[in-house]
C-alpha cells in the first residue's frame, strides 16, 4: 500500500517532532542532574570530616588531587580518613595521589582505613595517613614494581608474519612483544624497575620508620594480612573506621560526634561524560583500563581474590 505525498509529508514532520522533543528532554534531564549533583556540597554549615574513597585500579586523577588541596584550604574540614580497597596500578597514580594527601595532611590529621586489599601501588597511598588502620583479614603489603612483556616473535615465525620496526636507537620502544628481549633491553629495562623499587623502598622507610635493611627484607613482593602487617609494623592499628575515630578523637580531639562528607571530585564533568557516553553509544569499561607506565599492582594470576 502506498503512501499519498501528504501523508508522507506529514509522517516526516512528526518524526521531526519527535526527535527535536527527545533531544530537548534528554539535554533537560542532563541539566537537572547536573544542578543536582553540584549543589550539596556548597552549602554544608559547620565542621566536619572528609572521607576519600579510594577504590579500583589507580591512575592519576587529577580531580581527585584539585578536590584534595581544595580540601586542604577548607576551614570547616577538621580531619580526612581515606578508606582504600585497591591492588595497586600505575606508580604515577600512587605516586600523585599520596603526595595529594601529604598536601592535605599539612592542616588535616589523616587515617588511613584498609578494606579487603591496599596492596602495591594502594599501600604506597596507604603510606600518606599519619595512621593506618587495617583489619585482620585485609591484604596489604606487595611492595615492589612489575614491567612485563611477552615475545611472541616465534609464533609469528610459525605463521609466516615478519615484522620490521625501523627507530632512532635501539632502545626505542622496547621491550615489545615483536622483537626479542635482548641482554642490552633487559638491563635497561630492570634499571629501571629498581629506580621505582628504590623510591617505594625510601618511602616505606621514610613513612614507617624503618631501617632500609628492613623494609628491603619485607619488599619482595609478598602478600600480608593485617594483622601480619601489624607484626612487621607496616600498619598501625587493627580496626575500622570507628577506631580511625577514636584515634582522632584521642590524638587530636576530633569530637566523634561530626559528621562525615565523602569527599567527591567534580561529579558534574563525570555525569556529563556518562550521559553523552550513554546517548552515543558508546562502551562502558567500569571495571577494566589500560595502564600506561610502570605498574605496582598485586593480582594472583588466575585468582579473583582470598574466599
Amino acid at each position: 500500500m502506498s503512501l499519498e505525498p501528504d501523508h508522507l509529508l506529514d509522517r516526516q514532520h512528526l518524526t521531526r517532532s519527535l526527535t527535536l522533543w527527545r533531544v530537548v528532554a534528554v539535554f533537560a534531564l542532563i541539566a537537572l542532574l547536573a544542578t543536582l549533583s553540584g549543589g550539596g556540597e556548597k552549602i554544608r554549615k559547620g565542621k566536619s570530616v572528609a572521607r576519600l574513597t579510594v577504590e579500583g585500579i589507580l591512575v592519576e586523577d587529577l580531580e581527585r588531587e584539585a578536590a584534595l588541596a581544595d580540601l586542604a584550604d577548607d576551614p570547616d574540614t577538621v580531619a580526612l580518613i581515606v578508606h582504600i580497597n585497591s591492588p595497586g596500578g600505575t606508580v604515577v597514580g600512587g605516586e600523585s595521589l599520596y603526595h595529594a594527601i601529604r598536601t592535605a595532611a599539612e592542616r588535616l590529621p589523616v587515617a588511613v582505613v584498609m578494606g579487603e586489599v591496599a596492596a602495591s601501588a594502594g599501600y604506597m597511598v596507604a603510606l600518606a595517613g599519619d595512621r593506618i588502620f587495617a583489619h585482620q583479614g585485609s591484604i596489604t603489603g606487595s611492595i615492589g614494581v612489575i614491567w612485563q612483556t611477552a615475545d611472541i616473535t616465534g609464533l609469528l615465525t610459525k605463521l609466516g608474519i615478519t615484522t620490521e620496526a625501523i627507530k632512532s636507537g635501539p632502545l626505542k620502544a622496547v621491550p615489545s612483544p615483536l622483537e626479542p628481549v635482548t641482554p642490552e633491553v633487559r638491563k635497561a629495562t630492570r634499571d629501571l624497575v629498581l629506580d621505582i623499587y628504590d623510591l617505594f623502598v625510601d618511602m616505606v622507610s621514610d613513612r614507617r620508620h624503618l631501617s632500609r635493611s628492613k623494609v628491603e627484607q619485607l619488599a619482595d613482593g609478598r602478600v600480608f594480612t593485617g594483622r601480619q602487617a601489624l607484626k612487621v609494623r607496616l600498619v598501625d592499628e587493627i580496626g575500622g573506621e570507628d577506631a580511625a575515630r577514636m584515634w582522632l578523637f584521642h590524638m587530636h580531639d576530633v569530637d566523634s560526634s561530626l559528621p562525615i562528607l565523602e569527599l567527591k571530585t567534580d561529579a558534574r564533568d563525570k555525569l556529563w561524560r556518562s550521559l553523552v557516553s550513554i546517548m552515543a553509544e558508546k562502551t562502558f569499561f567500569p571495571e577494566r583500563v589500560t595502564l600506561d607506565g610502570l605498574i605496582s599492582l598485586w593480582h594472583p594470576e588466575g585468582a579473583e581474590g582470598i574466599q
